[in-house]
């Protein structure tokens, strides 16, 4: 992966629906270029696709909140991940070192939204205990 490369890919973030010409021009590539070069990034697995960017907030999901989870002894990733799946609620879910198991990232209406979306996380056993932030602002995000 050179330079050029990594602008395609910096402007493939910035908008994935910009054609090989705009992405050309700024690189100073030609569009079949550019298309071979995503190709090759796309086989070799930099690229693992494309998909759209949401905002939860203009949809009603108000509350964004990290869920961490504490695990039943003996519970396996699989069930929780399965658990997980079950919630839209649940926009990714990481197994994690520390005192937690694993951390959700969570987007709900609002706050009982996301304490009755924890109390059902709970309620199959594999989850004994939860501990949640709610986040205030966004910092950073790509």
């Amino acid at each position: 992966m050179d330079d050029a490369d990594r602008k395609i890919l910096a402007l493939l973030v910035e908008d994935g629906r910009r054609t090989y010409d705009d992405i050309g021009r700024r690189v100073s590539l030609s569009a079949p270029a550019v298309k071979r070069r995503v190709d090759r990034l796309r086989a070799g697995g930099a690229i693992r696709g494309y998909t759209t960017v949401l905002d939860h907030s203009a949809l009603g999901d108000h509350t964004e909140a990290l869920v961490e989870l504490f695990f039943a002894p003996g519970t396996q990733l699989d069930e929780v991940a399965a658990t997980l799946c079950d919630h839209p609620e649940v926009l990714e879910a990481w197994s994690v070192t520390g005192e937690a198991d694993a951390i959700a990232r969570v987007r709900t209406s609002d706050n009982a939204g996301l304490e009755s979306l924890i109390r059902d996380l709970q309620r199959d056993g594999h989850v004994v205990r939860t501990r949640s932030q709610v986040v205030l602002s966004r910092l950073v995000g790509h």
